[in-house]
């Protein structure tokens, strides 16, 4: 029988052991990559510091200026318009002009009426020196029909002295005549002083009747002279020198009083800066601020801080917020601050600083500024 043989039994293999993690060198330009943001961030962060503790800025700031609307003080026509867009005017130049028709009308009425007013006051004057030469004439018929009653009185007292009980040396009748001819005298004369006195009322009322008519006349003539400035009305002038915008005046169109045609601006601009309340602490007039304007990329502008509004813009507005509620949430305010710009700069960028262009102003804290040269800026 055979003999059966089993394979033998070997040994297990041991498996080899993992390598160790072979450590790799930093890669340098990695690091130095790191080291180069750290250090900007660093240097970026230390900027900011420096500038938030040494710097105010606002980007909230516009250019400012004068803007004069003009418009028509009297209804009327547009027969001419003299400027155009933009065009450069001075102060009294004729912008439009409407159709003086009607003024002049008005003005030829106004004449005729005071025409009409003197000739009354000449019938006037006739008619009181008529009445005062009446009056004069009813004087002096008073004065003769007294003397008459100083004679009449004088011949009643002789003739009663003549005529009495132991003495007759004139007849009853002279008497009883002389007598009734200084009642005649009397009356005469009282007559006589009523018609002086209706002679004087006369005069009174003549005059007074002239003097209506000359306060009529000088009411005219105040009609008159306003109705030759609504004529001179019909020449829109410039009020000041500048530059023409917004302009909506054509001919042919009907304008109306204060109907705004167009606005003239000044050349004079300057830099309206609503800062926050809590950046005006360092601020103070006088101080050199630094501008860029948007429209002037790469241009730096110099001004001086002027002066601060009297209140935040807040306060100005339409509808100024109110605060007093129970919801109340506290926001922080900015006040307008004017920052004159240097004179060289607006010679030199003259026509291309206009009102409501963007700037950013920036102001260096810690400036040292004159007293004197604080008050001449503010003046």
């Amino acid at each position: 029988m055979a003999e059966s043989h089993t394979p033998a039994q070997q040994s297990p293999v041991s498996a080899p052991a993992p390598a160790a993690p072979v450590k790799t060198p930093p890669n340098k330009r990695v690091l130095g990559v790191v080291a180069l943001i750290a250090l900007v961030a660093l240097g970026a962060g230390g900027r900011m510091w420096y500038r938030s503790s040494h710097f105010v800025e606002t980007e909230n700031a516009y250019v400012t200026g004068r803007v004069h609307p003009v418009s028509s003080r009297v209804a009327g026509v547009v027969t001419r318009v003299l400027v155009d867009d933009n065009q450069i005017v001075k102060a009294g130049d004729v912008i439009a002009e409407l159709d003086p028709a009607d003024h002049r009308v008005r003005i030829e009425q106004i004449e005729a009426q005071i025409a009409s007013a003197e000739q009354q006051i000449g019938q006037a004057d006739a008619q009181v020196a008529q009445v005062k030469a009446q009056a004069a004439a009813a004087g002096a018929q008073v004065k003769q029909s007294e003397a008459q009653l100083v004679r009449a009185r004088q011949d009643a007292e002789r003739f009663g002295q003549l005529y009495n009980d132991t003495m007759k040396a004139v007849s009853r009748a002279e008497v009883d005549a002389s007598s009734a001819a200084r009642a005649a005298a009397t009356a005469d004369v009282a007559a006589r002083r009523e018609s002086a006195s209706a002679a004087l009322a006369q005069v009174n009322a003549a005059s007074a009747g002239r003097d209506v008519l000359k306060a009529q006349v000088k009411v005219l003539q105040a009609q008159l002279k306003d109705a030759r400035q609504q004529l001179a009305y019909n020449q829109i002038v410039a009020p000041v020198a500048g530059r023409v915008g917004k302009r909506s005046v054509e001919v042919g169109a009907r304008v109306q009083p204060g109907q705004q045609l167009l606005a003239v601006v000044e050349d004079e601009v300057w830099v309206t800066a609503n800062f926050k309340e809590t950046q005006l602490a360092g601020l103070e007039p006088g101080q050199q601020v630094s501008l860029e304007v948007d429209a002037l990329p790469g241009k730096h502008l110099m001004g001086r801080v002027h002066s601060f509004s009297p209140a935040s813009g807040a306060q100005f507005a339409l509808l100024p917020a109110d605060n007093a509620t129970g919801n109340f949430t506290k926001i922080v305010q900015r006040v307008p601050v004017k920052i004159v710009l240097d004179p060289n700069d607006v010679k030199k960028y003259a026509g291309r600083l206009v009102p409501g262009m963007s700037v950013v102003a920036e102001v260096e804290l810690g400036q040292k500024v004159q007293h004197t040269q604080t008050a001449a800026v503010a003046h």
